[in-house]
């Protein structure tokens, strides 16, 4: 059966996605929302990363990013057993050792239900605020996940040494729940997809259409294949928008609606292409809605996708 989660709403609000009642919400329509997937079977919840959005970008992206680790630890609390991942954490704008602190913290406080979601990150100013190599960002999170790997594995006391950190004899306590916290890619250009099969137990797609991630897949293979990679391998997806049943209002185009077979059936061609959790977002003009929607579609739709 392909696992099924979602991308919060509210903590993120670029022009691209948000609904129109997101700019009124707040903790409370949150951990609704989390209650919801959590007793409703949904595989993850997630949350975005921007420390900071320049005036230029504003108009189309917003300054509404909710700090993840403070959001799913919140939402750690009033759940028990769906996962929390960062989607994506643009782990380049801090040292390993800072991330690292906050994740494991993360993965303690919930149980170990992290997954950490990485990405390499768009936005020039933000790193030139922070005093982080926008230019070269995508070798600047290779090194990133190598020191990641060995700060959040089992050792009280981790080391690394790379050309841009370097530690040993540095304790953090506590550690993470998981042994091997799961740590997922995201992007979808060339040197994404690469640094996803080398590097990371999964893999989280940005935007492409279902009609272009068969030759992705196929190249994650590849190339896990060529460097002898026989670990298990997350290959993720991110649906069209979704409304269960037919929506009395504008749903849009792009959005997929109709009965929970239907819908069902549309979903199932992505685990045939080789995937194993989509990202699904819904269309509605309430958190009730939401909510209604979600319910739903794990009870309708959901035990159709194996």
């Amino acid at each position: 059966m392909v696992m099924y989660g979602m991308q919060l709403p509210v903590q993120s609000q670029s022009a691209l996605y948000a609904e129109s009642w997101e700019a009124a919400a707040g903790p409370a329509d949150l951990v609704e929302i989390a209650r919801v997937a959590d007793r409703t079977g949904f595989g993850y919840l997630a949350s975005c990363d921007h420390v900071a959005i320049p005036r230029r970008l504003a108009g189309a992206m917003s300054t509404i990013w909710y700090d993840p680790v403070a959001t799913l630890s919140y939402l750690a609390a009033a759940t028990e057993r769906v996962r929390l991942m960062s989607h994506v954490a643009i782990v380049g704008l801090r040292h390993p050792l800072v991330s690292a602190k906050a994740y494991a913290t993360l993965d303690r406080l919930s149980g170990g239900r992290l997954i950490l979601g990485v990405g390499a990150g768009h936005v020039q100013e933000e790193f030139e605020a922070v005093g982080a190599d926008f230019a070269r960002r995508g070798a600047l999170l290779d090194e990133t996940i190598d020191a990641l790997r060995a700060a959040l594995g089992p050792e009280e006391y981790p080391e690394f040494g790379g050309e841009r950190f370097s530690f040993k004899d540095l304790g953090q306590q506590p550690r993470p729940v998981q042994q091997r916290v799961p740590l997922w890619v995201g992007g979808s250009s060339p040197a994404a997809v690469r640094r996803a099969a080398l590097r990371g137990d999964g893999w989280l797609p940005q935007g492409d259409p279902r009609d272009k991630l068969p030759e992705k897949i196929a190249k994650l293979r590849a190339l896990r294949e060529e460097a002898g990679i026989e670990a298990p391998f997350t290959v993720g997806a991110i649906t069209e928008a979704l409304y269960v049943g037919e929506a009395g209002w504008d749903v849009g185009r792009r959005t997929l609606t109709g009965a929970p077979e239907a819908l069902a059936a549309s979903l199932r061609a992505y685990g045939e292409m080789g995937v194993h959790q989509i990202q699904v977002r819904f269309r509605s003009r309430s958190r009730t809605e939401l909510t209604d929607q979600m319910a739903a579609f794990a009870a309708e739709v959901a035990p159709h996708l194996s």
